[in-house]
Parts: structure tokens; C-alpha cells; sequence
């Protein structure tokens, strides 16, 4: 799904993770689980626990919700028994479908992101995004014939975007489009969402009080290393130089996410020059400012947000909506490798 974003951030952990349900002393073993199929996108999750046992069946209880989130917000295939949203883009503009209630919480968030990214996070853009993927398709499977969209088409579809024709009805849980030609792309906030959620699962359920979780680059901390309450995790950005394994490396825990945007994840060529999946409203074209755009802030769906609308913005505006925040840092790299940071964003950098 989505923008991406893929970003994987690699981590650098030194860990000593502790379990919610052992005490503090008693020895516990490292276990990590990747996975690619869940949101189609590749992601880990790296805890401490008692024994493979206790791991597996721990792992089991995050992996069965995080399954239960991949399959609602998925935008392209259907699932037995399951009203996604792929059911809803294909229904919603005739009547109101009733949805579970994690769909209505993410569209309830994503018009709050819309607001606080002056609306350059719009899930409503789904009919432009979709002649983009499918053009990206195009030209991944047959490089030699790889084309833009027509702009035409874009302007077309771009009428069918605005935000305020999505209809959600929070007390009878139903979604509706005024504008029956408007689809959902909840790329640019489903998976920072998503971790935001598995993190409150995780201490619900007093599965790991000690974790990191990435979801295709979206990364959230739980509690600190060893558990003492005061030890950070260090968490390496790659860079999107190849030359270099890391483009920085930050020190954060207890809740704080690292999320990053950048162009050279998922993108195709066309005439020699790379396009990206982050598509600018304003142009209906890929964004192309930077190279990546990194976030770091408590909420992992708002640094999903933030890091989609900061890499379609120039750097004076991104920088003004930046410092509107109280707890949020951002280093923007420039395609030419300058880096520029927010005014705070050092105090998290590991010398």
C-alpha cells in the first residue's frame, strides 16, 4: 500500500530488551522477526524474550492483529468475509457501507492530517495516485516503453480529490462519497497509523514492554533499552547515498518514532529520469525537492503525515510548519546531498 515510502531504517541496537511479564532479572534472549507480506512492504520487529516458546506465542497475538489492519486498509485486494477499503472505493459513492472501526479511526485521523499538513496529505487523492501506480507498474514490468501519465488525465482525476467529499459517520460506522468518481490511497498515513496502534496493543496485551517495531520504515520505540528506564535505543536513518550505511544515527525510546520519505525506494525511469510515488496535489506531479525526509516525533502516524507533506514542500514553508510543533525534528536531504535541519533536531543525533 501506499506512497512509498519504503524506507527501511536500519537499526542499531546493542539491545537488551526485557519482557512485560518477566522481572527486570531474570535472563531473557533477543528474538526478531522480519516479514515482507504485510502491507506489502518490509518490516521488523526486534524484542527480548523468556524463550522461543514465549516468543512465538507473543509474536503470534501482534502478527494476527497487525494481519487484521493489513487486510482493512488494503486498497487492491479483496479478503473473504472482510469490508476494506478496496470494497469501500468500489461502493462507498452509492450508498454508506458500514465498516469496522479501525477504518473509521484511520479516515477520522487522515482528515485531522489533512488539517495539520495544510492539505498536502490528502487520502482523497486515489484517483490520481492510481494512474500513477499503474503507469509505475507499467514502466517496472517494461522499462524500455516506460511513459508518464497524460496530464490531462491527471487534471481529470484531480477534480475528484476533495477531502471534504469523504462522509464519515463516526455513531453508525459508515464512510460515503459525495463524489462518486473519488477513491482512497491511505498510503501516506496507514502504516505510521498502524504502528501507533500495535504499540498500544502490544502494552495492552503486557506482551513486551521493550521493543522496536518498523512497518516499511515506520519506526516506534517501546520503553527504553534493558528496560531501566533510562537507556535509549540508537536507531541508524540510511542514507540515501549508497556510499554510506547511514545518513545519521539518533538516540530515542519510550514512544518516540522515526519515520522517513525519500525517492529512492519506489520509483521508475522514464527517458533516463527518475520519477517517485510521492505525487505533489498542486502539480499532480512527483515531488522533486529532495531525496529524503526524515521525521522524528511521538506519533508515528503524524511523522508519516509530516514526512510525506515536508518532502512535497519547499524548505522555507516545510521549516515554518516544522517549528508550528512543539515535539517535532526533521533533517531534509537535497538531491545534491546538502542536508538541512530543524532547529532541535541535533539533540537527538548520536556524535
Amino acid at each position: 500500500m501506499k506512497k512509498f515510502i519504503s524506507i527501511i531504517l536500519s537499526l542499531s541496537f546493542l539491545l537488551t530488551l526485557v519482557s512485560c511479564s518477566a522481572p527486570q532479572n531474570e535472563k531473557l534472549k533477543r528474538f526478531s522477526k522480519s516479514f515482507f507480506e504485510i502491507f506489502d512492504t518490509a518490516s521488523t520487529i526486534t524484542v527480548y524474550d523468556k524463550s522461543q516458546k514465549d516468543f512465538e506465542e507473543h509474536f503470534k497475538m501482534f502478527y494476527d492483529e497487525l494481519e487484521t489492519y493489513s487486510k482493512l486498509y488494503d486498497i487492491y485486494n479483496s479478503y473473504d468475509d472482510v469490508v476494506n477499503l478496496k470494497y469501500v472505493n468500489e461502493n462507498a459513492g452509492k450508498n454508506p457501507i458500514k465498516v469496522d472501526k479501525k477504518i473509521i479511526d484511520l479516515l477520522v485521523y487522515s482528515k485531522e492530517a489533512y488539517e495539520i499538513t495544510k492539505g498536502y496529505t490528502n487520502i482523497c487523492m486515489g484517483s490520481v495516485l492510481s494512474v500513477w501506480h499503474d503507469k509505475r507498474e507499467e514502466g517496472l514490468e517494461n522499462p524500455e516503453s516506460a511513459s508518464l501519465p497524460n496530464i490531462d488525465e491527471l487534471k481529470e482525476k484531480s477534480n475528484h480529490t476533495d477531502i471534504n467529499n469523504l462522509i464519515i459517520d463516526v455513531e453508525n460506522s459508515t464512510v460515503f462519497f459525495a463524489d462518486d468518481k473519488m477513491t482512497l490511497d491511505v498510503g501516506s498515513v496507514a502504516k505510521g497509523f498502524v504502528v501507533d496502534r500495535m504499540c498500544e496493543f502490544i502494552k495492552e496485551n503486557n506482551i513486551w514492554n521493550s521493543a522496536t517495531i518498523s512497518l516499511g520504515g515506520n519506526l516506534k520505540t517501546v520503553g527504553y533499552k534493558n528496560n531501566d528506564g533510562k537507556t535509549k535505543f540508537i536507531i541508524g536513518i540510511e542514507s540515501p547515498d549508497k556510499s554510506k550505511e547511514y545518513l545519521t544515527k539518533v538516540s530515542v525510546a519510550n514512544g518516540l518514532s522515526v519515520v522517513t520519505s525519500g525517492d529512492y525506494q519506489r520509483y521508475y525511469t522514464v527517458n533516463g529520469e527518475k520519477y517517485c510515488h510521492i505525487i505533489d496535489p498542486s502539480t499532480l506531479m512527483p515531488a522533486d525537492k529532495f531525496t529524503s525526509v526524515s521525521v522524528i516525533t511521538d506519533n508515528s502516524a503524524d511523522a508519516d503525515a509530516l514526512s510525506t507533506a515536508l518532502f512535497i514542500m519547499n524548505i522555507e514553508d516545510g521549516k515554518q510548519l516544522v517549528e508550528s510543533f512543539e515535539n517535532v525534528e526533521v533533517i531534509w536531504v537535497y538531491k545534491n546531498g546538502k542536508e538541512v535541519r530543524s532547529s532541535g533536531f541535533s539533540k537527538y543525533e548520536v556524535k
